[in-house]
């Protein structure tokens, strides 16, 4: 297989930027999308230079694989008529509404021998690339991710919604499993819960604290990790990375390190470095469906599989159920 024949099932605001993107990336051929609204889907189709299909077995009998860009909802439904087709699939996330719905949606795929990618699109964040080949090893993990209102993805919690992103990062660091959750979250605009702040305890002691909000004045989303002698700065919104240092903390390699201090005096100071990894200029979506597409060709691991879906939304499922709305 040289190119992955790729369909597109949902064309509201994200599956538009879906189907834009993946009509130009060469190891895609966009065969087609669906939607229900039939209006939609004609436009999309006519602006990609793809098939509007009118119905969904038409669109998985053609496909080899499809992404699935709808509310949460239809996740586990749509993903078992696509399995059942033969399609591979990426999801956006949250992966399913339930996690006994992952689980069955993973156990077909593996019995099908069909890949499964969850759209956790952080992960391809230039921020968070930029730490690749550094030791992350946390002791305390700070995440804000603040948004300003938008109706919407008000279907679902902000625990789904928007914090799901830095669960799904902080899970990815970790050696050890998560031991303590405890969580509280209130309801303001919406009928589910549209801030939440979450501490997480794990086996090996580190914590961390995340706060979810999106009826914030502005949009903020960082993560700050402290661990041995160093402090990691993640700014998703921008960007951008910064690393501080001493001078011979185990497993981080600075590039191009900046002194900005001491700690200690005479035999015992130590130097301080802090370095901006370079930017990496990407396109975080298009760089998930290419990498998507070079898993099931290549018939490798995807970079974000199915069952790092599921580990995210486990501990969503826990802090939810400890939210209790009026």
């Amino acid at each position: 297989m040289e190119h992955l024949k790729l369909g597109i099932i949902g064309v509201g605001h994200l599956g538009r930027v879906h189907a834009r993107l993946a009509a130009s990336i060469p190891t895609i051929q966009l065969i087609g999308v669906y939607d229900i609204d039939h209006d939609r889907c004609q436009e999309v189709a006519l602006t990609c230079g793809a098939r509007a299909f009118t119905t969904l077995p038409g669109l998985l009998e053609q496909a080899d694989a499809v992404c699935i860009v709808t509310p949460t909802e239809h996740h586990f439904q749509l993903g078992q008529e696509a399995l059942q087709a033969g399609c591979h699939l990426f999801i956006e996330k949250p992966i399913t509404s339930r996690t006994d719905q992952a689980r069955e949606l993973l156990k077909h795929a593996e019995m099908a021998g069909k890949t499964i990618q969850v759209g956790h699109i952080e992960r391809f964040n230039p921020a968070f690339r930029a730490i690749k080949g550094q030791t992350i090893a946390p002791l305390f993990i700070e995440s804000h991710r603040l948004s300003t209102f938008n109706p919407r993805g008000t279907d679902v919690s902000v625990i789904l919604d928007l914090m799901i992103h830095d669960i799904d990062i902080i899970l990815s660091f970790m050696e050890h499993r998560v031991t303590s959750i405890q969580a509280c979250g209130v309801r303001v605009v919406s009928e589910t819960e549209d801030i939440a702040n979450v501490r997480l305890e794990f086996e090996g002691k580190a914590v961390a604290n995340l706060t979810a909000s999106r009826i914030s004045a502005k949009d903020m989303r960082k993560m700050r990790i402290f661990q041995n002698n160093a402090y990691i700065s993640m700014d998703f919104l921008n960007k951008k990375t910064d690393i501080f240092s001493l001078e011979d903390a185990p497993g981080i390699t600075p590039l191009n390190p900046i002194p900005v201090g001491d700690i200690g005096t005479g035999d015992r100071a130590r130097k301080v470095l802090m370095h901006q990894p370079p930017f990496e200029d990407i396109n975080s979506l298009e760089a998930e469906l290419q990498e998507f597409s070079l898993a099931v060709i290549n018939n490798t691991p995807p970079p974000v599989s199915g069952h790092d879906g599921l580990k995210a939304l486990e501990v969503a499922e826990v802090i939810l159920s400890q939210i209790k709305l009026p």
